[in-house]
């Protein structure tokens, strides 16, 4: 019940505080492609949270809990939520003052692999059990290599970048999709501390390496 209620509040509390960023800096509650964005964020996670709690609740307790301990990791989580944040208000203003507006086959695009990545994100929930919140080696931790893993190393991180690249696009900003740029920059730097850590800790993990080149984009990085 405790683990119930943790991801209740943390889902309820990120419900909110993403409606206050779109729907006061807008001014109006009638920001359709605030709407269309929230639905395509909530409802597969909600969907994803109650999997979870249903079949891996040891997974669900990983990724509402912890926080990280090294330096590098802690300035990745405070810049990517800076970002977030000024991206969605910049968003909301945007439609507001009407600074820039984008043709609607491209929000529509946009939507599609909003949500595409989101099922690439649960995908690689289901194939590693191992995925916590912070960059950490776990106890009894294994090397996993196949599926996804098979293709790129991070495709968690992979995901979360095509996700967070549409959400400025859905909510029809250019001057949003600009601030969001700053995600992947710091998702690679996030990687290089990570494959440290897994390269020091992890067994197997620099055998793997050589095996699967890619990073985070086949035959890119």
């Amino acid at each position: 019940m405790k683990l119930l209620a943790n991801a209740l509040i943390k889902f309820i509390s990120g419900f909110l505080l993403v409606a206050a960023l779109l729907f006061l800096p807008a001014g109006t509650w009638a920001y359709p492609n605030a709407w269309l964005f929230i639905a395509l964020l909530f409802i597969p996670m909600l969907t994803l949270g109650v999997w979870l709690y249903l079949k891996a609740p040891e997974l669900l307790k990983k990724r509402v809990g912890g926080r990280e301990k090294e330096r590098t990791q802690k300035a990745v989580v405070a810049v990517s939520g800076l970002a977030f944040v000024l991206s969605f208000v910049l968003c909301a203003l945007d439609f507001r003052f009407g600074w820039t507006e984008l043709p609607d086959w491209l929000v529509v695009s946009s939507a599609v692999i909003q949500l595409a990545s989101y099922g690439l994100y649960a995908a690689v929930m289901k194939q590693n059990a191992y995925l916590s919140r912070t960059v950490e080696i776990q106890q009894g931790q294994k090397l996993v290599d196949t599926g996804l893993y098979g293709i790129v190393r991070h495709p968690m991180y992979t995901a979360t970048v095509l996700m967070f690249l549409a959400m400025p696009l859905v909510l029809g900003s250019w001057i949003g999709f600009g601030i969001m740029l700053v995600y992947p920059a710091v998702i690679v730097s996030r990687i290089k501390n990570e494959e440290k850590v897994l390269s020091d800790g992890l067994e197997g993990y620099e055998e793997y390496k050589l095996k699967v080149r890619y990073r985070l984009l086949p035959f890119i990085w």
